[in-house]
């Protein structure tokens, strides 16, 4: 046996069913050991895509995914969708191959140093210079990537180790076992939210991470507390129940701002602050902040918690709970002042539920959107203008049901992140939500799905530009510039590539179109005009909005 085949062998140990990557020279032992493996190697089109696809299946299943490149531009490939996994807290194990180690002295063809290149967009990463120490490599790199803050490891084979002798075995997973917080912590947690007038629970990622949605769901409900997510907690709470109050995270003022306003207690749960900085709604650190999460707070100037509870989250959850009921601080108080503005953000989400505007609103591509998934269905969204109007106006029945990249926030993620999603959950129907910028960056990966057998939809909100960016312009100097471009026939090329195109043409052709493409056996391409207008308009509504809004305050139509 050689290391190559040991890494594979480490690899079949923890459980892991593809590897996502492209062949190369210096893998060629990896790739030769993996013929014989249960493992299914997916051959990407793209390093970047393959990366993507292993960090989507991180996020959805709480296992690493695992992507291979060989050395050089490969392994430069592969950095963005590694860097994306790391800041999103989804885990990933990047492996790469190396020159020979009797080349690394000198300058050679390809050769970068990779652990040094690796090392500030991972948690861990390490070279093999011995074959028996791949088992603990290996072991250590899966424990890290999926312990505390998940995240991206990365691991260096040289093709000249691959190719030595190896004694060892893989190591034993270790058992691992639940932390739970301290009593004085959830004591002390506990009076905060009894005591407080007007609380905000905030949940972000490590929410749905932790498995605590339904220990959340029934603290909200019990103590009747009004709850945000940020873009990655959508479902933690469903969208119906009375106490959601939706997403929180636009970088300008929305309905949700003026409960940041009037609230005297936000309690965060599994809240990064990567998500959603807390300098947007707390800026003078005015705010008392209830800490409960598996790792302790990050040091920021504006989140300063006066309680942390460090621990298992859905375990805290219920012992707050059951302390609270105890607290007569907690009976008969007064609604929440935040919970009034619900009806505000489902009038506003309402009020396109008709509209027939051509181009497509964002605000009612995404409401019909709504409509046609079912509440186990998938939506990934790319980065762009779109990314914005999908937090904001798409909402979840359940965890991981609509996957937004906003840590590291990588273009290119929705057609990668698709096919990896659709590989999860062969059942459920997926959709890919991108910009024409973001579709133009992965769209190879659309020959990966129909070979795969991984029918999905691409759902493409064209403006012809980088809209997001028109609209950062157009906020801070009134003016845009540098952000058209054209593009091909959507249509045409998807069928090109052996998959379904179709165009839409009018409004109310959205629907039964999504519902037409969803029942293909093969991945399917929609290009659907968008009018971008409607970015422009939230920020003119956005400047007039103030925290009267209860008050009857009339606001700009949008």
């Amino acid at each position: 046996m050689n290391t190559a085949e040991l890494l594979v062998q480490c690899l079949e140990n923890e459980g892991v069913k593809y590897i996502f990557g492209l062949p190369g020279e210096e893998n060629l032992h990896i790739l030769e050991a993996l013929k014989g493996s249960s493992i299914q190697f997916v051959t990407c089109r793209h390093e970047q895509g393959a990366a993507f696809m292993a960090d989507v299946y991180g996020r959805l299943t709480g296992q690493a995914g695992v992507c291979l490149s060989t050395l050089g531009p490969g392994a430069t490939n592969l950095m963005t969708g590694v860097a994306d996994a790391n800041l999103d807290g989804a885990p990933l194990i990047a492996i790469t191959g190396q020159v020979s180690t009797d080349r690394m002295h000198i300058l050679s063809h390809q050769y970068l140093d990779l652990v040094a290149m690796f090392a500030p967009i991972t948690k861990w990463s390490k070279q093999i210079v011995q074959p028996n120490s791949t088992a603990e490599i290996v072991r250590k790199a899966f424990h890290v990537a999926q312990s505390e803050t998940p995240g991206a490891v990365h691991i260096d084979v040289p093709e000249n180790v691959a190719a030595m002798p190896a004694t060892v075995k893989p190591l034993p997973k270790n058992g691992s076992s639940r932390v739970y917080a301290a009593f004085a912590s959830l004591d002390r947690a506990a009076a905060a939210i009894a005591q407080a007038q007007n609380p905000l629970v905030l949940v972000g990622n490590g929410a749905i991470r932790s498995h605590a949605s339904l220990a959340l769901t029934e603290l909200a409900t019990q103590l009747n507390l009004p709850v945000v997510n940020t873009f990655m907690g959508k479902g933690v709470i469903p969208y119906t129940h009375p106490s959601a109050l939706w997403a929180v995270g636009l970088q300008q003022r929305d309905y949700i701002s003026c409960g940041f306003d009037r609230t005297d207690l936000v309690i965060a749960v599994g809240y990064d602050l990567i998500e959603y900085s807390p300098k947007k709604w707390n800026p003078t650190c005015e705010i008392p902040i209830v800490h409960i999460a598996e790792v302790s707070a990050e040091i920021d100037s504006s989140y300063i918690p006066q309680v942390e509870v460090v621990g298992d989250i859905a375990d805290s959850l219920q012992e707050i709970l059951q302390r609270c009921k105890k607290l007569s601080d907690a009976k008969s108080k007064p609604e929440p002042y935040a919970l009034s503005l619900r009806e505000e953000i489902r009038a506003d989400y309402e009020q396109y539920a008709q509209d027939k505007g051509f181009p497509i609103r964002p605000q009612k591509l995404i409401y019909d959107l709504r409509q046609v998934l079912g509440d186990d269905d998938i939506l990934i969204s790319d980065v762009g203008a779109h990314k914005m109007w999908i937090a904001r106006h798409y909402h979840c029945a359940k965890p991981n049901t609509c996957l937004i990249s906003n840590g590291f926030a990588a273009m290119g993620i929705a057609i990668p992140g698709a096919i990896a999603a659709k590989l999860v959950y062969p059942d459920r129907q997926v959709i890919a939500a991108t910009g024409d910028g973001g579709f133009m960056m992965n769209m190879q990966e659309l020959e990966t799905a129909l070979r795969l057998n991984t029918p999905f939809v691409t759902l493409i909100f064209n403006d012809g530009g980088y809209g997001l960016i028109e609209w950062k312009q157009r906020q801070q100097f009134g003016v845009s510039s540098f952000i058209k471009f054209g593009n091909p026939d959507f249509v045409r090329l998807a069928e090109s590539m052996g998959l379904k195109g179709y165009r839409i043409n009018e409004t109310m052709g959205l629907i039964p179109t999504l519902q037409e493409a969803l029942a293909q056996d093969v991945p399917a391409v929609i290009d659907c005009p968008v009018d971008y207008r409607e970015n422009f308009l939230f920020s003119q509504k956005s400047k007039a909005l103030d925290c009267l809004i209860a008050e009857d305050v009339e606001l700009p139509e949008a």
